[in-house]
Protein backbone atom coordinates (compact mmCIF):
# COMPACT_ATOMS: atom_id res chain seq x y z
CA UNK A 1 0.00 0.00 0.00
CA UNK A 2 1.05 3.64 -0.13
CA UNK A 3 0.30 5.80 3.21
CA UNK A 4 0.38 9.46 3.72
CA UNK A 5 0.13 10.10 6.95
CA UNK A 6 -1.24 13.44 7.98
CA UNK A 7 -0.91 14.73 11.50
CA UNK A 8 0.73 18.21 14.16
CA UNK A 9 2.44 16.09 16.34
CA UNK A 10 3.24 12.50 14.80
CA UNK A 11 1.22 10.88 17.01
CA UNK A 12 0.62 8.20 14.84
CA UNK A 13 4.66 7.55 14.45
CA UNK A 14 4.34 3.98 15.92
CA UNK A 15 1.33 2.71 13.77
CA UNK A 16 3.50 4.42 10.62
CA UNK A 17 6.49 2.65 11.66
CA UNK A 18 4.56 -0.66 11.47
CA UNK A 19 3.21 -0.38 7.97
CA UNK A 20 6.80 0.25 7.26
CA UNK A 21 8.11 -2.67 8.55
CA UNK A 22 5.54 -4.51 7.00
CA UNK A 23 6.60 -3.68 3.81
CA UNK A 24 4.42 -0.74 2.49
CA UNK A 25 5.29 2.73 1.41
CA UNK A 26 4.79 5.36 3.78
CA UNK A 27 4.91 8.80 3.70
CA UNK A 28 4.05 11.50 6.57
CA UNK A 29 3.67 15.04 7.22
CA UNK A 30 4.26 16.47 10.89
CA UNK A 31 2.44 20.42 11.15
CA UNK A 32 4.33 21.38 13.76
CA UNK A 33 7.72 22.13 13.51
CA UNK A 34 8.93 21.38 16.92
CA UNK A 35 7.51 17.50 16.73
CA UNK A 36 9.60 16.78 13.18
CA UNK A 37 12.31 15.27 14.68
CA UNK A 38 9.93 12.49 15.77
CA UNK A 39 10.74 8.82 14.76
CA UNK A 40 13.77 10.64 12.26
CA UNK A 41 15.54 8.03 10.72
CA UNK A 42 12.83 5.77 11.43
CA UNK A 43 10.53 7.26 8.63
CA UNK A 44 10.29 8.95 5.70
CA UNK A 45 8.63 12.32 5.50
CA UNK A 46 7.34 15.05 3.39
CA UNK A 47 6.84 18.56 3.77
CA UNK A 48 3.92 18.85 1.62
CA UNK A 49 1.04 16.81 1.92
CA UNK A 50 -0.58 17.78 -1.47
CA UNK A 51 2.03 17.47 -3.24
CA UNK A 52 2.08 13.47 -2.20
CA UNK A 53 -1.67 13.20 -3.32
CA UNK A 54 -1.21 12.14 -7.05
CA UNK A 55 1.63 9.81 -5.41
CA UNK A 56 -1.67 8.11 -2.93
CA UNK A 57 -3.87 8.24 -6.18
CA UNK A 58 -1.58 6.11 -8.57
CA UNK A 59 -2.13 3.64 -6.12
CA UNK A 60 -5.97 3.00 -6.60
CA UNK A 61 -7.50 0.90 -3.97
CA UNK A 62 -3.93 0.40 -2.30
CA UNK A 63 -3.69 4.48 -1.96
CA UNK A 64 -4.34 5.60 1.87
CA UNK A 65 -4.49 8.54 3.84
CA UNK A 66 -4.81 8.80 7.66
CA UNK A 67 -5.11 11.56 9.54
CA UNK A 68 -4.29 11.90 13.50
CA UNK A 69 -6.27 14.28 15.03
CA UNK A 70 -9.94 15.64 15.45
CA UNK A 71 -9.42 19.20 14.16
CA UNK A 72 -9.57 18.89 10.51
CA UNK A 73 -12.27 16.80 9.66
CA UNK A 74 -13.43 19.28 7.04
CA UNK A 75 -10.25 18.66 4.74
CA UNK A 76 -10.95 14.61 5.39
CA UNK A 77 -14.50 15.59 3.84
CA UNK A 78 -13.08 17.44 0.92
CA UNK A 79 -10.54 14.39 0.00
CA UNK A 80 -13.27 11.84 0.38
CA UNK A 81 -15.42 13.70 -2.35
CA UNK A 82 -12.36 13.86 -4.14
CA UNK A 83 -12.02 9.70 -4.48
CA UNK A 84 -9.52 9.28 -1.85
CA UNK A 85 -9.92 6.57 1.02
CA UNK A 86 -9.25 8.28 4.68
CA UNK A 87 -9.06 6.94 7.34
CA UNK A 88 -9.62 9.17 10.65
CA UNK A 89 -12.82 10.78 11.22
CA UNK A 90 -15.24 13.89 10.09
CA UNK A 91 -16.30 17.49 10.25
CA UNK A 92 -19.01 16.22 12.83
CA UNK A 93 -16.45 13.75 14.19
CA UNK A 94 -14.34 17.49 15.26
CA UNK A 95 -17.46 19.01 16.32
CA UNK A 96 -18.41 16.11 19.09
CA UNK A 97 -14.77 15.64 20.56
CA UNK A 98 -13.95 20.35 20.68
CA UNK A 99 -17.56 21.37 21.20
CA UNK A 100 -18.75 19.75 24.46
CA UNK A 101 -22.05 21.20 24.74
CA UNK A 102 -22.84 19.72 20.80
CA UNK A 103 -21.67 16.03 21.98
CA UNK A 104 -23.57 16.40 25.39
CA UNK A 105 -26.88 17.60 23.13
CA UNK A 106 -25.98 14.40 20.56
CA UNK A 107 -25.95 11.71 23.60
CA UNK A 108 -29.23 13.26 25.27
CA UNK A 109 -30.75 12.83 21.94
CA UNK A 110 -29.27 9.07 21.84
CA UNK A 111 -31.50 8.20 24.83
CA UNK A 112 -28.22 9.10 27.24
CA UNK A 113 -28.96 11.27 30.46
CA UNK A 114 -26.24 13.81 30.84
CA UNK A 115 -24.84 15.80 33.59
CA UNK A 116 -25.42 19.33 34.17
CA UNK A 117 -23.08 21.39 32.09
CA UNK A 118 -22.59 25.24 31.88
CA UNK A 119 -20.13 26.90 29.06
CA UNK A 120 -18.68 29.98 29.79
CA UNK A 121 -16.00 32.33 28.07
CA UNK A 122 -15.11 34.12 30.68
CA UNK A 123 -13.29 33.78 34.25
CA UNK A 124 -14.96 35.95 36.30
CA UNK A 125 -18.33 35.03 34.84
CA UNK A 126 -17.75 31.32 35.41
CA UNK A 127 -16.80 32.12 38.97
CA UNK A 128 -19.49 34.37 40.03
CA UNK A 129 -21.81 31.33 38.92
CA UNK A 130 -19.77 28.92 41.54
CA UNK A 131 -20.38 31.33 44.24
CA UNK A 132 -24.14 31.27 43.47
CA UNK A 133 -24.24 27.41 42.58
CA UNK A 134 -22.31 26.10 45.40
CA UNK A 135 -20.82 22.56 44.17
CA UNK A 136 -18.11 20.17 43.04
CA UNK A 137 -17.69 20.87 39.38
CA UNK A 138 -15.24 19.75 36.60
CA UNK A 139 -13.29 21.89 34.40
CA UNK A 140 -12.82 20.98 30.84
CA UNK A 141 -11.33 23.13 27.99
CA UNK A 142 -13.37 23.22 24.60
CA UNK A 143 -11.19 21.97 21.17
CA UNK A 144 -9.93 18.75 20.43
CA UNK A 145 -6.42 20.46 20.96
CA UNK A 146 -6.92 22.33 24.08
CA UNK A 147 -3.74 21.25 26.84
CA UNK A 148 -5.29 18.59 28.94
CA UNK A 149 -3.05 19.80 32.03
CA UNK A 150 -5.10 23.21 32.05
CA UNK A 151 -8.46 20.72 33.11
CA UNK A 152 -9.57 20.13 36.57
CA UNK A 153 -11.59 17.67 38.80
CA UNK A 154 -12.48 19.58 41.63
CA UNK A 155 -11.83 18.09 45.37
CA UNK A 156 -14.14 20.79 47.45
CA UNK A 157 -18.09 19.83 47.98
CA UNK A 158 -18.04 24.10 48.19
CA UNK A 159 -15.89 24.55 44.81
CA UNK A 160 -13.46 26.90 46.96
CA UNK A 161 -10.88 25.27 44.89
CA UNK A 162 -12.27 25.52 41.53
CA UNK A 163 -12.67 29.19 43.02
CA UNK A 164 -9.45 29.84 43.72
CA UNK A 165 -8.19 28.03 39.85
CA UNK A 166 -10.32 30.15 38.02
CA UNK A 167 -9.03 33.14 39.99
CA UNK A 168 -5.34 32.31 38.53
CA UNK A 169 -6.35 31.32 35.10
CA UNK A 170 -8.12 34.89 35.51
CA UNK A 171 -5.08 36.59 36.49
CA UNK A 172 -2.76 35.29 34.09
CA UNK A 173 -4.84 35.44 31.32
CA UNK A 174 -3.37 37.59 28.22
CA UNK A 175 -4.87 40.46 26.66
CA UNK A 176 -6.90 38.94 23.57
CA UNK A 177 -6.98 35.70 24.99
CA UNK A 178 -10.28 33.87 24.08
CA UNK A 179 -11.28 31.13 26.36
CA UNK A 180 -13.94 28.74 26.38
CA UNK A 181 -14.77 25.72 28.89
CA UNK A 182 -17.72 23.64 30.69
CA UNK A 183 -18.13 22.63 33.92
CA UNK A 184 -19.56 20.20 34.46
CA UNK A 185 -21.67 18.83 37.68
CA UNK A 186 -18.91 15.64 39.67
CA UNK A 187 -20.26 12.39 38.75
CA UNK A 188 -19.06 9.45 40.93
CA UNK A 189 -18.82 6.03 40.00
CA UNK A 190 -16.94 3.73 37.42
CA UNK A 191 -15.22 5.80 34.64
CA UNK A 192 -15.27 3.38 31.39
CA UNK A 193 -15.18 4.01 27.74
CA UNK A 194 -16.36 2.02 24.63
CA UNK A 195 -14.96 2.36 21.60
CA UNK A 196 -15.36 1.51 18.03
CA UNK A 197 -14.42 1.34 14.40
CA UNK A 198 -16.98 3.09 11.94
CA UNK A 199 -16.81 2.19 8.58
CA UNK A 200 -18.65 4.84 6.96
CA UNK A 201 -22.02 2.55 7.23
CA UNK A 202 -21.78 0.80 10.29
CA UNK A 203 -19.10 -0.31 12.67
CA UNK A 204 -17.41 -3.30 12.86
CA UNK A 205 -17.57 -5.81 15.36
CA UNK A 206 -16.26 -6.32 18.52
CA UNK A 207 -16.15 -2.85 19.95
CA UNK A 208 -13.99 -2.08 22.74
CA UNK A 209 -13.76 -1.59 26.45
CA UNK A 210 -11.33 0.94 27.86
CA UNK A 211 -10.42 2.25 31.97
CA UNK A 212 -8.04 5.10 31.67
CA UNK A 213 -5.62 6.55 33.92
CA UNK A 214 -4.99 9.88 33.69
CA UNK A 215 -3.39 11.78 36.24
CA UNK A 216 0.48 11.17 36.36
CA UNK A 217 0.96 9.86 39.81
CA UNK A 218 -0.17 6.69 41.09
CA UNK A 219 -3.57 6.67 43.55
CA UNK A 220 -4.76 9.57 40.21
CA UNK A 221 -2.70 12.37 41.87
CA UNK A 222 -0.99 14.74 40.44
CA UNK A 223 -1.82 16.77 36.62
CA UNK A 224 -4.38 15.41 34.37
CA UNK A 225 -2.13 13.74 31.43
CA UNK A 226 -4.68 12.90 29.13
CA UNK A 227 -3.50 9.48 29.59
CA UNK A 228 -0.54 7.68 31.43
CA UNK A 229 -1.82 4.24 31.28
CA UNK A 230 -4.87 2.34 30.28
CA UNK A 231 -6.56 -1.15 30.46
CA UNK A 232 -8.70 -2.25 27.37
CA UNK A 233 -10.36 -5.43 26.03
CA UNK A 234 -12.66 -6.40 23.21
CA UNK A 235 -14.96 -8.45 25.28
CA UNK A 236 -17.69 -8.16 27.26
CA UNK A 237 -18.38 -4.77 25.58
CA UNK A 238 -21.68 -5.50 24.03
CA UNK A 239 -24.39 -3.72 26.11
CA UNK A 240 -22.33 -0.72 26.65
CA UNK A 241 -21.84 -0.31 22.45
CA UNK A 242 -25.63 -1.04 22.21
CA UNK A 243 -26.67 1.89 24.91
CA UNK A 244 -23.47 4.55 23.87
CA UNK A 245 -22.19 4.18 20.02
CA UNK A 246 -25.09 2.35 17.91
CA UNK A 247 -27.38 5.06 18.36
CA UNK A 248 -25.05 7.47 17.11
CA UNK A 249 -24.23 5.49 13.84
CA UNK A 250 -27.15 6.92 11.77
CA UNK A 251 -25.27 10.38 12.12
CA UNK A 252 -21.86 9.14 11.90
CA UNK A 253 -23.43 7.56 8.72
CA UNK A 254 -24.60 10.69 7.43
CA UNK A 255 -21.21 12.47 8.06
CA UNK A 256 -19.14 10.30 5.91
CA UNK A 257 -17.24 9.53 9.08
CA UNK A 258 -14.25 6.81 8.67
CA UNK A 259 -12.35 6.05 11.81
CA UNK A 260 -12.31 4.99 15.34
CA UNK A 261 -14.88 6.73 17.96
CA UNK A 262 -14.65 6.70 21.83
CA UNK A 263 -17.41 8.01 24.02
CA UNK A 264 -15.83 8.24 27.97
CA UNK A 265 -18.50 7.45 30.73
CA UNK A 266 -19.67 6.92 34.42
CA UNK A 267 -21.48 4.35 35.39
CA UNK A 268 -23.43 4.48 38.51
CA UNK A 269 -26.94 3.40 40.10
CA UNK A 270 -28.44 6.08 38.29
CA UNK A 271 -27.23 5.06 34.45
CA UNK A 272 -24.87 6.02 32.16
CA UNK A 273 -23.54 9.27 32.46
CA UNK A 274 -20.93 10.57 29.28
CA UNK A 275 -18.09 12.45 29.39
CA UNK A 276 -17.19 13.02 26.09
CA UNK A 277 -16.07 11.88 22.61
CA UNK A 278 -13.01 11.09 21.14
CA UNK A 279 -13.32 11.03 17.37
CA UNK A 280 -9.97 9.75 16.45
CA UNK A 281 -7.81 7.41 17.49
CA UNK A 282 -6.45 7.61 21.13
CA UNK A 283 -3.03 8.10 22.32
CA UNK A 284 -1.80 5.69 23.40
CA UNK A 285 -5.14 3.57 23.29
CA UNK A 286 -4.39 2.61 19.65
CA UNK A 287 -0.59 1.25 20.74
CA UNK A 288 -2.68 -0.69 23.26
CA UNK A 289 -5.87 -2.04 21.12
CA UNK A 290 -3.29 -2.94 18.57
CA UNK A 291 -1.98 -5.65 20.88
CA UNK A 292 -5.38 -7.57 20.86
CA UNK A 293 -5.44 -7.31 17.46
CA UNK A 294 -5.00 -10.62 15.65
CA UNK A 295 -4.45 -8.57 12.20
CA UNK A 296 -2.79 -5.59 11.46
CA UNK A 297 -3.78 -2.07 10.84
CA UNK A 298 -3.45 -2.11 7.32
CA UNK A 299 -6.13 -5.60 7.04
CA UNK A 300 -8.59 -3.63 9.71
CA UNK A 301 -8.34 -0.43 7.61
CA UNK A 302 -9.09 -2.22 4.06
CA UNK A 303 -12.39 -3.82 5.71
CA UNK A 304 -13.45 -0.49 6.76
CA UNK A 305 -12.49 1.19 2.91
CA UNK A 306 -14.03 -1.51 1.03
CA UNK A 307 -16.97 -2.80 3.24
CA UNK A 308 -16.41 -6.24 2.90
CA UNK A 309 -16.63 -7.35 6.38
CA UNK A 310 -18.78 -6.17 9.62
CA UNK A 311 -15.87 -7.87 11.96
CA UNK A 312 -12.09 -7.87 12.96
CA UNK A 313 -9.99 -10.67 14.45
CA UNK A 314 -9.37 -9.72 18.00
CA UNK A 315 -7.49 -11.89 21.34
CA UNK A 316 -9.50 -12.65 24.25
CA UNK A 317 -7.84 -11.10 27.83
CA UNK A 318 -7.06 -7.53 28.90
CA UNK A 319 -3.98 -5.27 27.29
CA UNK A 320 -2.54 -2.68 29.62
CA UNK A 321 -0.55 0.17 28.70
CA UNK A 322 2.02 1.96 30.89
CA UNK A 323 3.19 5.33 29.03
CA UNK A 324 6.81 5.78 29.57
CA UNK A 325 7.47 9.57 29.96
CA UNK A 326 10.55 11.50 31.25
CA UNK A 327 11.15 15.06 32.84
CA UNK A 328 9.19 17.63 31.84
CA UNK A 329 6.44 15.39 30.64
CA UNK A 330 3.27 16.72 30.65
CA UNK A 331 4.64 19.69 29.72
CA UNK A 332 7.06 21.22 27.14
CA UNK A 333 8.97 24.33 29.39
CA UNK A 334 12.13 22.79 29.97
CA UNK A 335 12.60 19.82 27.96
CA UNK A 336 15.38 20.94 26.15
CA UNK A 337 17.77 20.66 29.14
CA UNK A 338 15.89 18.15 31.26
CA UNK A 339 15.02 15.11 28.80
CA UNK A 340 15.57 15.44 24.87
CA UNK A 341 18.53 13.58 23.51
CA UNK A 342 18.20 11.59 26.11
CA UNK A 343 19.53 7.93 24.90
CA UNK A 344 16.87 5.00 24.83
CA UNK A 345 18.42 2.03 25.22
CA UNK A 346 16.50 -1.66 25.41
CA UNK A 347 17.50 -4.36 27.08
CA UNK A 348 19.40 -7.20 25.00
CA UNK A 349 18.18 -9.95 26.92
CA UNK A 350 14.55 -8.65 26.68
CA UNK A 351 12.96 -11.38 23.96
CA UNK A 352 11.56 -9.95 20.22
CA UNK A 353 8.03 -11.16 21.66
CA UNK A 354 8.20 -8.49 24.08
CA UNK A 355 10.28 -6.22 22.20
CA UNK A 356 6.93 -5.98 19.98
CA UNK A 357 4.60 -4.71 22.57
CA UNK A 358 7.05 -1.69 22.78
CA UNK A 359 4.95 1.23 20.65
CA UNK A 360 7.78 4.02 21.10
CA UNK A 361 6.54 7.75 20.43
CA UNK A 362 8.75 10.87 20.81
CA UNK A 363 12.12 8.93 19.81
CA UNK A 364 14.43 9.42 17.03
CA UNK A 365 17.50 7.48 15.33
CA UNK A 366 21.01 9.73 15.51
CA UNK A 367 23.89 7.93 13.87
CA UNK A 368 22.07 4.29 15.23
CA UNK A 369 21.27 5.43 18.89
CA UNK A 370 17.57 5.69 19.75
CA UNK A 371 17.24 9.10 21.74
CA UNK A 372 14.50 11.36 23.07
CA UNK A 373 12.67 13.54 20.63
CA UNK A 374 9.78 15.28 20.22
CA UNK A 375 8.33 18.31 22.86
CA UNK A 376 7.72 16.93 26.03
CA UNK A 377 9.36 13.46 27.06
CA UNK A 378 6.64 11.20 25.98
CA UNK A 379 8.79 7.73 25.00
CA UNK A 380 6.20 5.42 24.65
CA UNK A 381 4.51 2.60 25.54
CA UNK A 382 4.54 -0.54 26.83
CA UNK A 383 1.50 -3.44 26.71
CA UNK A 384 1.43 -6.34 28.00
CA UNK A 385 -1.72 -8.97 27.54
CA UNK A 386 -2.93 -11.88 29.86
CA UNK A 387 -6.30 -13.50 30.85
CA UNK A 388 -6.84 -10.58 33.97
CA UNK A 389 -6.01 -7.40 34.59
CA UNK A 390 -3.63 -7.64 37.03
CA UNK A 391 -1.72 -10.42 34.86
CA UNK A 392 -1.77 -7.95 32.23
CA UNK A 393 -0.09 -5.29 34.17
CA UNK A 394 2.51 -7.67 35.61
CA UNK A 395 3.05 -8.11 31.80
CA UNK A 396 3.76 -4.57 30.53
CA UNK A 397 6.05 -3.24 33.97
CA UNK A 398 7.93 -6.36 32.79
CA UNK A 399 8.88 -5.14 29.72
CA UNK A 400 8.56 -1.73 30.62
CA UNK A 401 12.04 -2.49 33.22
CA UNK A 402 13.20 -3.58 29.49
CA UNK A 403 13.64 0.01 28.47
CA UNK A 404 16.45 1.87 29.73
CA UNK A 405 16.61 5.56 29.72
CA UNK A 406 17.92 8.65 32.10
CA UNK A 407 15.06 9.73 34.51
CA UNK A 408 12.63 7.36 33.00
CA UNK A 409 9.36 7.49 34.81
CA UNK A 410 5.97 5.36 35.09
CA UNK A 411 2.92 4.28 36.65
CA UNK A 412 2.77 0.82 37.86
CA UNK A 413 -0.64 0.45 39.21
CA UNK A 414 -2.19 0.64 36.01
CA UNK A 415 -5.33 -1.49 36.36
CA UNK A 416 -5.58 -1.75 39.98
CA UNK A 417 -8.75 0.24 41.08
CA UNK A 418 -10.26 -1.94 37.48
CA UNK A 419 -9.18 -5.24 39.36
CA UNK A 420 -9.86 -4.27 42.59
CA UNK A 421 -13.59 -3.38 42.16
CA UNK A 422 -14.44 -1.44 39.61
CA UNK A 423 -15.06 -4.09 36.91
CA UNK A 424 -17.21 -6.21 39.22
CA UNK A 425 -18.79 -3.08 39.91
CA UNK A 426 -19.43 -2.47 36.28
CA UNK A 427 -20.79 -6.03 36.06
CA UNK A 428 -23.17 -5.30 38.99
CA UNK A 429 -24.77 -2.43 37.24
CA UNK A 430 -25.30 -4.72 34.31
CA UNK A 431 -22.65 -2.90 31.85
CA UNK A 432 -20.36 -5.85 32.05
CA UNK A 433 -20.96 -9.10 30.46
CA UNK A 434 -17.82 -11.19 32.21
CA UNK A 435 -16.86 -13.28 29.25
CA UNK A 436 -15.93 -16.93 29.92
CA UNK A 437 -12.41 -17.69 30.87
CA UNK A 438 -9.58 -18.27 28.54
CA UNK A 439 -8.42 -21.88 28.12
CA UNK A 440 -5.74 -22.74 29.67
CA UNK A 441 -2.71 -24.98 27.77
CA UNK A 442 -1.12 -27.40 29.46
CA UNK A 443 2.20 -28.98 28.49
CA UNK A 444 1.83 -32.43 26.33
CA UNK A 445 1.39 -35.18 28.70
CA UNK A 446 5.12 -37.19 29.03
CA UNK A 447 4.90 -40.24 27.41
Amino acid sequence: MRILGIGECNDLAAMHHGFARRGHAVRVFVEDPACRDVHAGLLDFTDDWERELGWVREAGEDGLVVFESAVKGELQDRLRHEGFQVIGGSALGDRLEADRDFGQQVLREAGLKTAASHRFTDYAAAAQWVRGHRGRYVLKFNGADSPRTRNYVGQMDDGFDLLALLGLYAARQQPGEAVDFVLMDHLEGVEVGVGGYFDGCRFLQPACIDFEHKHFFPGELGELTGEMGTIVSYRGSRRLFDAVLAPVAPLLRESGYVGYINVNLIANEDGLWPLEFTSRFGYPGYAICEALHEEPWEAIFRRMLRRDGDAIATRGGFACGVVLTVPPFPYRQGYEELGKGAPVCVRDDLPAADRAQLSFAEVALVQDRLVTSGVTGYVGVATGVAATVAQANAQALRIARGVAVPNLRYRRDIGERVAGGDLARLQRLGWYDRPAPLPMHHPPALA
